[in-house]
């Protein structure tokens, strides 16, 4: 038996993809406003593009891998979007609190920065994650199993 296609690379992709584009959108308007300078905003936001790049797509592989708030029916608990997004913010808050500091040479400011994010970042990255939750891009399986139960109930007479 052929093993089947793991079509999750491109799922994972499109995900960093779209959650980049709110990402940097949130992360230009708060540098902006807590520096008070537009290219410093800008400067940040799009510094942030490659690594946040990087470092969601290997986020995607590791949760992929464990199978922490996975029901027993396959399906993710809001628990795991839960968990994803405070780890993810983790390793989000980080990374923008280093560049910010890098590119303004203020530590204080790239706290202020990453500070203002946590809270902004993860109700974002928590409605992004439940909107993909909905979307089977790259999971065309996924969902095998309902529709074979539904089949088989569709069949079956209700006294």
């Amino acid at each position: 038996m052929c093993p089947m296609k793991d079509n999750s690379h491109k799922r994972h992709i499109a995900k960093a993809v779209t959650w980049r584009i709110v990402g940097t959108i949130d992360t230009i308007l708060l540098s902006w406003f807590i520096s008070g300078d537009p290219f410093i905003g800008l400067k940040i936001g799009f510094a942030e593009v490659i690594t946040k790049m990087a470092l969601y797509y290997l986020h995607e592989r590791v949760w992929f891998r464990v199978k922490l708030g996975v029901k027993k029916n396959g399906d993710d608990s809001k628990k795991r979007h839960l968990a994803k997004t405070v780890s993810w913010r983790a390793v989000g808050t980080l990374d923008t609190m280093l560049l910010a500091w890098i590119i303004t040479g203020d530590p204080l400011t790239g706290l202020q920065i990453g500070m203002a994010e946590v809270v902004t970042k993860m109700i974002l990255y928590y409605l992004h994650e439940r909107t993909w939750y909905k979307i089977d891009f790259g999971l065309p399986n996924r969902r095998k199993k309902d529709e074979e139960v539904a089949e088989v109930t569709e069949g079956k007479e209700t006294w």
